[in-house]
């Protein structure tokens, strides 16, 4: 696996990400872990709301007996959900608390990269990044990123870090795939612009990228994210994806795949690594097998040709402004 450097700064990263949210137990967790480290991976992902911080204690085991310094550890912070006045948001006193929770649960004396979960309106911007830029001046964490943030929050926060001489957001963690590309509308022109690293989530669009939703089914398949969704909340939320807009694009992802020889999986997340900008798409396997799918979207590129039809399929009709703007610039 190859490295690359997360946006401007001078930390190297793995071309892939590793993601946690799927960890259910040490035994599983620890082998993707070992499978995803074997193959030249280094760059893990997790947050201290994925099953209420057993993930980061899953990872914070597995660390125990690695050289930290090999690797690069992002966690997040915004809540646990917690019932508590302060058990969530980005206000200084839930920070500071978090951050220490995640420093305990990852058996860790510092973070790579500490993101801000989601966008928090209820506290004011300059307390935010204020007390991020303590927590790198005190070297518990290295770099700050963002993630779930519309484009004019994230130039907010870059400038007022610019002005008042704080550390900057370094890393924007977006929903990005064939199936979900408003992300190319002004979230990656931004990032291009000022420096950003792109670490995409859910590149495989929650499992509906990997080949096993097909034309003409009647129900979801079983052990899907989909089949989980429906049996919590007894609702087939699910139709409303399967759309024709949907088919299309599955259309374009089988047939590239086998032109290539790949699996839909190593098609999708292939598409996702080559668009400008992105430094490493998160993967999220549950399971060794998923994993050594997953790998095998590296060493290996589509053709021009091939990356057209995929955008083309997936392409969008754009809103306004975006539609006028698009066709009176070109």
């Amino acid at each position: 696996m190859e490295l690359t450097n997360l946006g401007r700064t001078g930390l190297r990263v793995s071309e892939l990400c590793l993601g946690t949210m799927a960890f259910a137990d040490d035994a599983s967790g620890h082998r993707v872990l070992d499978g995803f480290t074997e193959a030249g991976g280094c760059f893990i992902d997790t947050a201290d709301m994925y099953g209420q911080g057993e993930s980061e204690e899953i990872l914070g085991r597995w660390l125990r007996n690695r050289r930290r310094d090999d690797l690069v550890i992002a966690t997040k912070v915004w809540g646990r959900m917690g019932d508590a006045a302060n058990d969530r948001g980005l206000g200084r006193k839930h920070i500071l608390a978090a951050v220490e929770a995640s420093l305990r649960r990852l058996g860790t004396d510092y973070i790579d990269l500490y993101q801000t979960h989601i966008w928090d309106s209820t506290t004011p911007l300059e307390e935010t990044l204020a007390t991020l830029d303590t927590l790198v001046t005190s070297g518990k964490v290295r770099h700050i990123g963002a993630s779930n943030v519309t484009a004019s929050q994230l130039q907010r926060a870059l400038d007022l870090a610019e002005h008042r001489g704080w550390e900057p957001y370094v890393c924007l963690q977006p929903r990005y795939n064939l199936l979900c590309r408003e992300t190319e509308w002004e979230l990656l022109p931004l990032c291009a612009e000022r420096g950003v690293g792109v670490i995409p989530w859910g590149p495989l669009a929650g499992g509906w990228l990997t080949g096993k939703y097909r034309r003409g089914m009647e129900s979801v398949p079983a052990g899907s994210r989909e089949a989980y969704w429906q049996e919590q909340s007894g609702e087939e939320g699910w139709r409303a994806k399967a759309t024709e807009e949907t088919w299309r694009v599955m259309d374009a992802v089988l047939e590239v795949a086998g032109e290539t020889g790949r699996t839909p999986s190593q098609v999708a997340l292939r598409w996702v690594q080559e668009q400008p900008g992105v430094t490493a798409p998160i993967i999220g396997p549950r399971t060794h097998e998923q994993l050594v799918d997953n790998l095998g979207a590296v060493g290996w590129e589509l053709t021009p040709e091939q990356s057209a039809r995929l955008a083309a399929a997936s392409e969008k009709p754009l809103p306004y402004p975006y539609e006028m703007l698009s066709r009176l610039s070109g």
